[in-house]
């Protein structure tokens, strides 16, 4: 529970962020529930595949408050390529064919 007033900005900023995420991961998964029902026939849209890489952990531990600072922007980079790279070589064969995130369960 933030209780000073930076934490209680850090706290508005995420959940600004996050409810932009959440309106489109909605959107996808009720279009997609239509295409599953064959309730849209326009076969030019298609379901999307989701992926996601995360950090969650990292991301956490920082503050929206702190600068972006040259070593701030290095260690994200570090960790980005980490992430990345251990998501390919567990997701590499499902690239394509299905969707890595279940939005319903991350999302919803």
């Amino acid at each position: 529970m933030p209780k000073t007033g930076g934490e209680i900005l850090n706290r508005i900023n995420e959940i600004s962020f996050n409810s932009s995420l959440l309106r489109e991961m909605r959107l996808v998964c009720f279009v997609t529930k239509l295409i599953e029902e064959e309730k849209i026939l326009d076969k030019t849209i298609r379901r999307m595949l989701i992926h996601s890489i995360e950090a969650d952990d990292v991301m956490q531990a920082m503050s929206v408050r702190n600068n972006a600072d040259w070593d701030q922007v290095n260690k994200l980079m570090k960790v980005g390529r980490k992430r990345a790279d251990a998501w390919i070589a567990a997701n590499f064969d499902r690239l394509g064919k299905q969707s890595t995130t279940d939005i319903d369960e991350k999302y919803l």
